[in-house]
């Protein structure tokens, strides 16, 4: 890690409150609600027009307030720290991949760890990590909420999801048991609440700081979450490939059952439903200059190993999670 010190300076703290986070529904769902009950229950009266003002006003003032604080956020320049990023990836040799599958079923194997903790204070845990990390980088700890809900109806529009952060009042809900995948899932979204809107980004951020931590279950999380990603990538779209190589893999029944539970086989109606809304998440993150959906998979796990093959990176792969040695 680099050391702190070559950041040093104000704003060593940032506070991000996050209080919309603590309402007892999404804020998103609440403006929905909101303006659902104004123009149809209340057919665009003036009470109607008053209730949508005030829970507008609401979201808008918490965004804002979140908004303020994150400008003084010191921003990780992901190339120059991790000599990797959007468009400056090294592609990992298909043998590499397939190579690098073996191994982390090895450290899964070995060094399993069975304990799983509720989700409260599993995301306390987890923003730790994050927060750690990232200060160890920037010099900076960037406070934030350790909310996550069960529920928020993005996840009815995007049924594949298996989080979404609202990126204006950062909001995160965690839609379905995750197992021993959870805490990479919940990390990922916190990466976001934190600034990094960017899936990329929020991938290898929430893969090293998992993979930094003394908590071997977030470790474990970390590499089950590499392992998944590298599989996506060598069954390519199919489920039922995916399925094969998860079944392929020697590893633990606990582990096996996370991996296989993310994607199960669906309906072909389903099937096709699903695919056009991956196609339509896949165009908005082109959108904002990302390279897609498959930043995700083998943007994830290309920017790993380039960054661990790396010689002029200026931070050094955690151990805990290395697989590759610079060349």
């Amino acid at each position: 890690m680099t050391d702190a010190s070559d950041t040093a300076g104000p704003h060593r703290e940032i506070h991000i409150s996050n209080r919309a986070t603590y309402w007892p529904l999404a804020p998103l769902d609440v403006v929905v609600g909101a303006t659902l009950l104004g123009r149809v229950l209340l057919r665009a009266s003036p009470v109607g027009a008053l209730v949508q003002g005030a829970v507008l006003g609401a979201y808008a003032g918490h965004a804002l307030h979140d908004w303020r604080a994150r400008r003084g956020i010191r921003r990780i320049d992901f190339r120059r720290e991790f000599g990797a990023d959007l468009g400056h990836l090294v592609p990992m040799p298909r043998e590499t991949r397939a190579a690098e599958v073996r191994t982390l079923a090895e450290r899964l194997d070995a060094g399993f760890v069975a304990e799983r903790l509720p989700r409260r204070p599993l995301a306390e845990a987890v923003d730790r990590a994050l927060t750690r990390f990232i200060a160890g980088i920037t010099g900076q700890h960037v406070r934030s909420s350790a909310k996550v809900r069960r529920f928020a109806l993005v996840g009815l529009a995007f049924p594949f999801a298996l989080g979404a952060c609202d990126i204006l009042s950062g909001d995160v809900a965690i839609f379905r048991d995750t197992g021993f995948l959870e805490p990479h899932i919940i990390v990922h979204e916190f990466a976001h609440r934190k600034g990094y809107w960017k899936e990329l980004h929020a991938q290898v951020l929430g893969y090293l700081a998992l993979a930094s931590s003394e908590m071997p279950l977030l470790r474990q999380a970390a590499l089950l979450e590499r392992l998944h990603r590298n599989l996506r990538v060598l069954a390519g779209s199919e489920v039922g490939t995916f399925a094969r190589l998860v079944e392929a893999v020697p590893l633990r029944p606990e582990l096996r059952s996370s991996l296989l539970g993310l994607h199960p086989p669906l309906p072909r109606a389903q099937q096709r439903i699903e695919g056009g809304l991956r196609q339509l998440y896949d165009l908005r993150m082109r959108a904002t200059g990302q390279t897609g959906l498959s930043d995700y998979d083998a943007g994830f796990t290309d920017f790993l190993y380039t960054f661990e093959t790396s010689r002029v990176a200026r931070q050094r792969p955690p151990a805990g999670g290395a697989i590759h040695r610079a060349g």
